[in-house]
């Protein structure tokens, strides 16, 4: 269990200074491992939860489920993500999240982090901090979505993705995992299938970038960040000691 609670405290440190007296409450408390199989759901839209959520390896994603069937994803979350912190403040689930391929979480129970945050405040401000990162990840897929062209669209969401699984130490050399399947990033992004395979035939023949087999690899990350008009203020990483290569 050591090391679903290392994971927990490297990513709060990313925006958080935590002390010694912080870092000993987070490891007190309950971790209940769950392995995931790829696309399976481990929160729906709807449920009272009575838990938070941690990535402890691999990918997932939050989604809106229409009425219709149809999924919006909203977001994807890595290694040391808490997905559903803001279920520590509402009644019911808006949302769902899924495995993208095989992942682990853990849940940690809202009354031992309730408990856990009025003994130690700072832990509580590095959680409520979680979810106004989320907020601005959410603001930038507005926009994303809304005012920039396909290429362009397409391109920010790889270079925010590739970004974050860098910070969350998921990069080897220029290349990590993404199973992300053409439907999903059609889902994403607000694309028809047909959009989604001319617009990555579009970055492939860039230079910048490949996906393949589940893996998104960056040839040229200075060339798909200016494809993606990508800046990563937005994400708030201080202990991203450079940019990619």
């Amino acid at each position: 269990m050591d090391k679903a609670h290392d994971v927990l405290i490297r990513n709060l440190c990313e925006h958080t200074p935590l002390v010694e007296d912080d870092i000993a409450e987070i490891r007190e408390l309950t971790f209940n491992l769950r392995d995931l199989e790829p696309n399976e759901d481990f929160i729906r839209q709807g449920d009272k939860p009575e838990h938070s959520v941690l990535v402890v390896s691999g990918a997932v994603a939050r989604y809106h489920l229409l009425g219709s069937g149809r999924r919006q994803y909203l977001a994807f979350h890595f290694t040391g993500d808490l997905p559903d912190a803001q279920g520590l403040f509402i009644d019911e689930m808006d949302h769902g999240l899924s495995a993208l391929g095989p992942a682990s979480v853990a849940f940690i129970p809202h009354r031992e982090l309730f408990a856990a945050f009025r003994r130690r405040p700072v832990f509580g401000m590095a959680v409520w901090r979680e979810t106004l990162l989320d907020a601005a990840i959410f603001r930038e897929a507005i926009t994303n979505n809304s005012a920039r062209p396909m290429q362009t669209r397409m391109a920010h969401l790889f270079c925010e993705l590739f970004y974050r699984a860098r910070a969350a130490q998921l990069v080897r050399a220029n290349r990590c995992r993404m199973p992300i399947s053409l439907a999903q990033l059609g889902e994403t992004l607000g694309m028809a299938i047909a959009t989604v395979n001319r617009t990555l035939a579009d970055l492939r023949r860039s230079g910048a970038m490949d996906l393949r087999e589940g893996e998104l690899i960056v040839l040229k990350w200075r060339e798909l960040q200016r494809l993606g008009d990508f800046s990563p203020a937005y994400l708030h990483l201080k202990r991203q000691s450079s940019p990619p290569p």
